[in-house]
């Protein structure tokens, strides 16, 4: 009951957003406006502002960094190996499998940004955005890769225009240097930050799309698996390794079981690939994501 009630504000606006995109004049057209504005704007301040906010101890952080880039990197061999598991071979195409693979590791940030603050509080906004800075360069570079090969897009490009790497690196270095934002400024930004939150959810919610489900069905099991039961195992042992405090352990623990990036399918349409067979894998995801969240956090990690 306890998960049911801290999940539930961040599901109910996906839900939300669902039921307006599907029912309401809100169509899907609306739905993309808002969504840019999200990600090219919104999104970007709240990464910046996270960071910005209390000077960054890189030394304290620097195992969770590590364990957070060693978890990404397993995601992502994970994902690469699965045409090449026994019985697998000759039931994945390789076009559904390039598509698909980012499904395995790559994360809902909304929906982590949001967590991360509800249970740990403002130091966990700022891991989690931290976790997001490293990792983020990393998991474009691995989504566009396999995608890259087939097509005519560069995955260069794709990655040194995204701007959450863009938002997290002028974040780090702001940070770094001793930057803080203006005690004026400040109640603007972080107002910012909370409707980024919000609407993000929905924006997850509008792009969901239950067709294309039981197509691909092996490679749609494979991914899944990897995103919400193998990862969060792997960061509880990643966190016994690193010796990793408390505040820490929760942040890598929900960074492991979050819900498929909505942007993916976005992505895998752009570059010519299956979107719809991507987004009903992030539908899917989003739903699992009401299990491996508590599975990780009190199962794994005991947290009451």
């Amino acid at each position: 009951m306890h998960y049911a009630q801290l999940l539930f504000p961040d599901f109910s606006l996906i839900l939300i957003g669902y039921l307006l995109c599907r029912h309401t004049a809100l169509n899907r057209p609306v739905w993309q406006s808002v969504e840019a504005l999200v990600y090219f704007f919104l999104f970007p301040v709240l990464l910046f502002q996270s960071i910005v906010r209390t000077p960054l101890d890189l030394r304290a952080t620097s195992s969770l960094m590590i364990a957070g880039l060693a978890l990404g990197l397993t995601g992502i061999a994970l994902a690469y190996l699965i045409p090449y598991l026994p019985g697998l071979r000759r039931r994945i195409g390789q076009r559904d499998h390039a598509a698909s693979a980012q499904i395995g590791f790559r994360f809902n940030s909304f929906i982590g940004l949001a967590l991360a603050e509800r249970l740990v509080g403002a130091q966990g906004l700022q891991l989690i955005a931290v976790l997001i800075g490293v990792c983020v360069p990393l998991f474009n570079v691995a989504a566009v890769w396999p995608m890259a090969r087939h097509g005519e897009r560069g995955f260069v490009g794709e990655v040194v225009r995204n701007p959450l790497i863009i938002a997290t690196a002028s974040g780090l270095i702001a940070n770094l240097v001793g930057f803080s934002i203006p005690a004026w400024l400040a109640p603007t930004v972080s107002r910012i930050g909370m409707a980024s939150i919000a609407l993000g959810l929905m924006v997850a919610g509008a792009g969901l799309q239950a067709r294309t489900l039981t197509q691909g069905l092996p490679l749609g099991l494979s991914v899944l698996t990897i995103r919400h039961l193998l990862l969060p195992i792997a960061a509880w042992l990643l966190a016994q390794a690193f010796r990793l405090g408390a505040p820490e352990t929760v942040v890598l623990l929900i960074f492991s079981a979050l819900p498929a990036s909505s942007s993916s399918y976005v992505l895998a349409a752009r570059m010519g690939y299956n979107g719809p067979y991507v987004a009903g894998l992030v539908t899917l995801s989003t739903v699992l994501g009401v299990l491996s969240l508590p599975f990780a956090l009190g199962v794994l990690g005991g947290v009451k």
